[in-house]
């Protein structure tokens, strides 16, 4: 099965925390009297939900059969996803008194949707709630966390060592109620099927075909959610949702769609639009462990080598956009760039550069055109890529043409991912590919690049102590202005020394539709990504199209 279908196939069926896709055809505006007097929208459609195979009612925001999650239950602050930029929510601010020591204060006035008050004691229970079942830890906190306490409206999380990179893992937790969970025999088992959150929906009435989430009239911040009501289905084939969104069935989805101009855009161009901002790297990784792919010039030769358009019109159906060799995604990450990085450190395809390069890094060619290595020897290289991955395999054999042309002979072999990745990890192959970045983690970006982590996230063998000492920085970095500073060496030594060489991003899928709603993002208004749910629901507005009932 193509590699893109799966992935969007599992991405309908768990769609469980996607609110938003944008627009690459057209303005969102407002100019006209809206429809609805009261500024309410009646529902909006958002396609499948989680669940399974046999969905049952779910609502533990733990459980990896949660039919829905993001409009229950509420994390202490919520990231813009595109910029990398934290904006309170059920803690007003935070600060690091120490690299091992993060306090946060709470919000006032907010309650549970059954009206009870959310304080301080509600985290620290959640917190421990999570350790006692490391099952129910998400996002590995307790990994290095050693305490949580309470201080009137204030919590302080202590680690056990410099633990600033795990902000992000505190912050995207969801916290639940200590008056009802405290009750709960078994938190991992428990479906939460009377859910009570802070957020801004409830549970409303599931039959297995269809989900219904009511707005939560009592929300602390209520006046900014303007839907009544979302709804999500039980998904069917890709072919069949494909037909659904084109026919207008959903105000916002999350599908790989071949040719979303014709197939979506085209059936309403005034209200139908998408956005698929960057996701992670997509790289060609080499193995640092022997030649020639352990010298720096022939890495910087193959980041001219490769065309990385051609990769994106052939192989990705001109969804995708060059990778930045800083290692970040851009422009969304822009704040963190060297401004000494031109073009954002994205390479243009050039291959007399390249051949330039690899020329005076002492590696020649014989009478007919191969290309040598230092020891005179032809360069015969093989590049492993997982079987049924289609648009990797097309990848690859692009890359295959554009270094053939260089004098280089390139084998494509496709094994089954999990041989790929044991010989990745055994460090037996040449050359794979190599996903990383696309978080707001920036340690976790430039991870895979520590010596001292296993090979399944050192997955080029990187052994540069350079690398390791600027990761314990950020680790410390307690200010912004510090961690950009090393994020900015980060890159650096991404750009100039070619641990691989990104391709291109992969793509968030977004498809909406202005009909109902207004005010998603996009290009123009990055303000979140697709799945950053609750920044995305309380900003839609009334469509000035919208017509109540349709």
């Amino acid at each position: 099965m193509d590699r893109q279908r799966r992935f969007i196939f599992l991405t309908v069926l768990l769609l469980v925390v996607i609110l938003a896709l944008s627009a690459c055809g057209g303005a969102q505006s407002g100019a006209k009297q809206p429809a609805g007097k009261d500024g309410m929208i009646d529902k909006l459609d958002g396609g499948g939900f989680g669940g399974g195979s046999n969905p049952q009612v779910n609502f533990n925001p733990y459980s990896p059969n949660v039919l829905v999650t993001g409009y229950i239950y509420e994390p202490l602050m919520v990231e813009n996803s595109y910029a990398c930029q934290p904006t309170p929510w059920l803690a007003t601010s935070y600060k690091w008194q120490d690299a091992q020591t993060l306090t946060f204060t709470l919000r006032d006035g907010v309650k549970w949707s059954d009206g009870q008050p959310f304080s301080a004691n509600d985290v620290v229970f959640t917190m421990n709630m999570l350790h006692k079942n490391a099952a129910l830890d998400l996002y590995g906190v307790w990994a290095n966390l050693g305490s949580v306490t309470a201080q009137g409206n204030q919590v302080i999380f202590k680690f056990k060592g410099p633990s600033v990179p795990m902000f992000l893992r505190v912050i995207e937790t969801p916290i639940v109620s200590q008056h009802i969970w405290g009750k709960v025999s078994d938190p991992v088992k428990y479906t939460d099927d009377k859910a009570v959150g802070t957020g801004p929906f409830v549970p409303g009435s599931f039959n297995q075909e269809q989900l219904v989430l009511q707005r939560n009239p009592t929300y602390w911040q209520a006046s900014k959610v303007r839907v009544k009501s979302l709804v999500f289905h039980k998904a069917g084939t890709p072919q069949v949702e494909t037909l659904k969104m084109a026919r207008g069935a959903y105000d916002w989805n999350a599908m790989f769609v071949p040719d979303v101009s014709q197939s979506y855009i085209s059936r309403d161009p005034t209200h139908n639009h998408y956005w698929f901002p960057a996701g992670g790297e997509i790289a060609l990784g080499m193995n640092l462990s022997k030649a020639p792919f352990n010298d720096v010039e022939f890495r910087r030769a193959m980041a001219y080598a490769i065309n990385r358009d051609e990769i994106s019109q052939k192989a990705e159906f001109g969804y995708v956009k060059p990778a930045s060799q800083s290692g970040l995604s851009v422009p969304g990450q822009d704040s963190f760039l060297p401004s000494d990085i031109s073009n954002k450190g994205i390479f243009s395809f050039d291959q007399k550069q390249a051949l330039d390069i690899l020329s005076k890094a002492g590696y020649k060619k014989d009478s007919s055109g191969k290309l040598l290595g230092k020891d005179g020897k032809p360069l015969n290289v093989t590049f492993l890529v997982q079987n049924g991955w289609t648009d990797w395999i097309q990848a690859a054999q692009i890359i295959q043409s554009n270094l053939s042309a260089l004098g280089l002979t390139v084998n494509v072999q496709t094994p089954s991912p999990d041989i790929v990745e044991s010989r990745r990890a055994a460090a037996d192959f040449d050359m794979v590919f190599s996903v990383h970045g696309g978080s707001c983690s920036m340690y976790d970006t430039y991870s895979y690049l520590d010596s001292r982590e296993p090979s399944t996230i050192n997955y080029i063998h990187s052994k540069d102590p350079v690398v390791n000492n600027l990761l314990d920085q950020l680790n410390g970095a307690i200010t912004t202005d510090a961690q950009k500073k090393v994020v900015g060496q980060l890159a650096e030594y991404s750009y100039k020394q070619f641990p691989d060489v990104p391709l291109w991003y992969g793509a968030n899928w977004f498809e909406f539709s202005t009909k109902s709603a207004v005010g998603w993002p996009d290009a123009s208004n990055p303000y979140a990504k697709p799945t950053d749910s609750l920044l995305i629901i309380t900003n839609l507005k009334q469509s000035p199209d919208y017509q109540p009932g349709k």
